[in-house]
């Protein structure tokens, strides 16, 4: 079988899809994986069939704040996803599709281009839940402007479509996700960029991140920096792409990196504090981690949410996170039982969900029927 992944340049949108393509792969299917111009180098390193297709979303929220440069958040959002990026990624798979003639498509789902391109050429595609769907107002103020896409018939999430493979355990479950018509639940496996050697600094440990997408909330950092260290645990700090230097002097008790080996640190870990990025909630809850978030943009807010809500996590925003909160709150999460608990059953239910490897098969089926 021929399969054909395809995913926005950044590393929240594209890595949640690369353990399945491996699975694929690893199974005798020809895969090859289209993303933006500035992950192609990455893609082909980890040995993939990498091509060129579409563009950032940095490219297009530049463009679409440009057309509404007083508008509101959700008509600014409607234009890069379901315009800028999806007419984008459109144009260039669209002769790729009728080239190679791959038997399936997958894209993560805010590429819904692919998805429009999958139609016009009559291939079967499937979604991934990288994130939370649009709430239920936002999805029916942007679903006009993914008429063009699905040729008239816009499924009930725009962006999932009508066949989409699910990350969300039952405790985080996402409803939208869980009513599209064919779905596959599939166990969230973590895929890390290559890191330097690390070595736990020992315990009680906490990993703290700001995800490769931070917002430019270094204020939020340093907090979480000052009032963690003030705890008796070791924490290690992972920037992403920033520069480690921006924290400036970090106490003893405190290692700062760009990258780690985060399925690495995830298995020493005690806590994880956050951003709510779907990548380190789904990774936490997996290792059976109490979680304290932070959220600064996109679903992270819903993130938070759900964790508070299932009980394994706190949530702070806005005026809450102080140093003082943060190390009140982590000292909570490190303490008290319950959370862990609840943790651990979130970790259970990862368990239990298909992996890559048994959904591969499971494709193969859906794409020949």
């Amino acid at each position: 079988m021929r399969i054909l992944f395809s995913g926005r340049p950044a590393y929240g949108h594209l890595y949640p899809l690369l353990p399945l393509a491996r699975a694929a792969r690893d199974a005798g299917h020809r895969v090859t994986i289209a993303t933006g111009p500035t992950f192609v180098p990455q893609v082909a390193e980890f040995g993939f069939d990498a091509r060129e297709a579409g563009t950032s979303i940095g490219v297009a929220e530049a463009e679409a704040v440009q057309r509404h440069p007083d508008g509101p958040v959700v008509a600014v959002m409607a234009t890069m996803f379901a315009d800028i990026l999806a007419r984008r990624t459109l144009a260039d798979l669209g002769p790729m599709l009728e080239v190679d003639r791959p038997d399936l498509v997958i894209y993560e789902m805010s590429d819904v281009g692919a998805a429009g391109a999958a139609r016009r050429a009559g291939i079967p595609a499937v979604s991934v839940t990288i994130g939370r769907s649009m709430p239920a107002e936002a999805r029916g103020f942007a679903a006009p402007s993914f008429d063009w896409i699905w040729g008239g018939d816009v499924p009930a999430d725009p962006m999932l479509g009508d066949a989409c493979l699910d990350l969300w355990p039952a405790g985080l479950a996402d409803p939208v996700a869980a009513a599209v018509p064919t779905r596959f639940p599939l166990r969230p496996v973590p895929w890390s960029a290559p890191a330097p050697p690390w070595t736990s600094p020992g315990r009680p440990l906490v990993y703290l991140t700001l995800g490769t997408v931070s917002f430019s909330a270094t204020d939020v950092l340093r907090a979480a920096v000052s009032g963690l260290a003030r705890l008796p645990v070791r924490v290690v700090v992972a920037v992403g792409p920033g520069d480690p230097a921006v924290l400036g002097p970090v106490p003893a008790n405190v290692q700062v990196f760009r990258f780690v080996p985060q399925g690495r640190v995830l298995a020493e870990a005690d806590l994880v504090v956050h951003h709510g990025g779907s990548g380190t909630t789904l990774g936490a809850a997996a290792h059976g981690l109490p979680q304290l978030v932070l959220p600064q943009g996109a679903d992270q807010f819903v993130n938070a949410a759900a964790l508070a809500a299932q009980g394994s996590g706190l949530e702070l925003t806005g005026d809450e996170v102080t140093p003082e909160v943060i190390a009140e709150c982590a000292r909570t999460l490190l303490g008290e039982p319950v959370h862990r608990a609840t943790a651990r059953t979130l970790a259970a239910q990862i368990a239990a969900m298909p992996p890559p490897a048994a959904v591969v098969a499971d494709l193969a089926g859906y794409a020949t029927r």
